[in-house]
């Protein structure tokens, strides 16, 4: 037996993602404290794949929760991990041979958001509608799967040193890396995708845009600046302070820089976001308008035709539009009839 196409789906709305974070942010707590008493090292792979991992996957629920029309959790799912395996691979290789330089931190923007862009437009390509709101969802979901492994790989490479396993490197790097993850590849990627699927024709078929060339120039300079942000910071600070470049000592600065810079990293990050954020919800909101634009137009275009059909004309019968009906159908539906389908897993 099937739901309504108003119903709600059971798993919606629950807020297992919140339950999910704080249970499994518990859970870290406890291995953390059981390695530290029994200095156990097997631990320290759960820990790995539990700080990674955590905030992460909690995107997924969060989108879980939301999602609607053809865009099943197994779908979902598949593209956190599928995604972002594949994702970390291809800009691994794509990254292999550059250098050492003052770009590399924009060339890494362009080349990561390439991959993360290629892999939601094969993951997307029968998801339907195809809504601003949609593409966001499941960009925030890719870009996720790539934060995740990605994460994963800076906490293993913090852990390991000369000296052994250093616990704490370990922990600083998957606390900063879990706090910054929503505002990073799952915010550039949102954007991709609600950009990719806003251009969507009547919310069903991917087309050509230049808004969408736009948006990927723009999130990968966003993701260049992110990367970046420490070089610039301590730069700035250098110049602020009037101190000489000459006075570090290799990767040590002065003491007035280093806590200069470190306030201006928390700025840039912030200001980053803050672009990142407002462009995210300006683009939702513009297609949120247009939407309802068009919803109005074919609510007032039905209200004529059948006035017409009152008076003795078939609606429809004699058409002049040469695409075959399903097409027209399809492109008829509005994305307030596509948000109110639940996903097949209502079924």
């Amino acid at each position: 037996m099937s739901l309504p196409l108003d119903a709600v789906h059971p798993h919606h709305r629950h807020g297992w993602w919140w339950k999910t974070l704080l249970s499994g942010f518990l859970l870290w707590v406890v291995t953390i404290v059981v390695t530290v008493l029994t200095q156990n090292t097997n631990l320290v792979p759960t820990i790995i794949l539990l700080g990674s991992f955590l905030v992460p996957f909690t995107v997924v629920l969060f989108v879980i929760e939301r999602v609607t029309g053809t865009i099943s959790t197994m779908q979902l799912v598949t593209a956190f991990f599928v995604g972002g395996i594949l994702g970390v691979l291809g800009a691994s290789l794509l990254e292999a041979n550059l250098r050492q330089d003052a770009l590399l931190s924009v060339v890494v923007g362009f080349v990561e958001e390439f991959v993360k862009g290629v892999l939601l437009v094969v993951v997307a390509w029968r998801v339907r509608p195809k809504t601003a709101r949609q593409g966001a969802l499941l960009g925030a979901t890719v870009g996720a799967g790539f934060a995740a492994f990605e994460s994963a790989g800076y906490a293993f490479n913090a852990a390991i040193t000369a000296r052994g396993i250093d616990l704490v490197s370990l922990l600083q790097t998957e606390v900063v890396r879990a706090v910054l993850s929503p505002v990073g590849h799952v915010l550039w990627t949102a954007i991709l995708g609600a950009v990719l699927f806003g251009a969507a024709r009547g919310g069903v078929r991917l087309r050509w845009s230049w808004a969408i060339v736009a948006a990927y120039v723009g999130v990968s300079l966003l993701h260049g600046l992110w990367d970046s942000d420490s070089t610039v910071a301590t730069l700035l600070a250098f110049v602020f302070t009037g101190t000489p470049l000459s006075a570090a000592q290799g990767p040590s600065v002065p003491a007035a820089v280093a806590t200069l810079s470190t306030t201006l990293y928390v700025v840039g990050l912030a200001v980053v976001t803050a672009i990142g954020v407002a462009v995210l919800v300006s683009v939702l909101v513009r297609h949120r308008r247009e939407d309802r634009a068009r919803a109005r137009a074919r609510a007032l275009a039905g209200a004529d035709v059948g006035a017409g059909a009152g008076a003795g004309v078939v609606p429809g019968r004699w058409s002049t539009d040469p695409r075959p009906p399903w097409l027209r159908d399809a492109e008829a539906v509005g994305p307030s009839d596509w948000e109110r389908t639940p996903p097949p897993h209502a079924h």
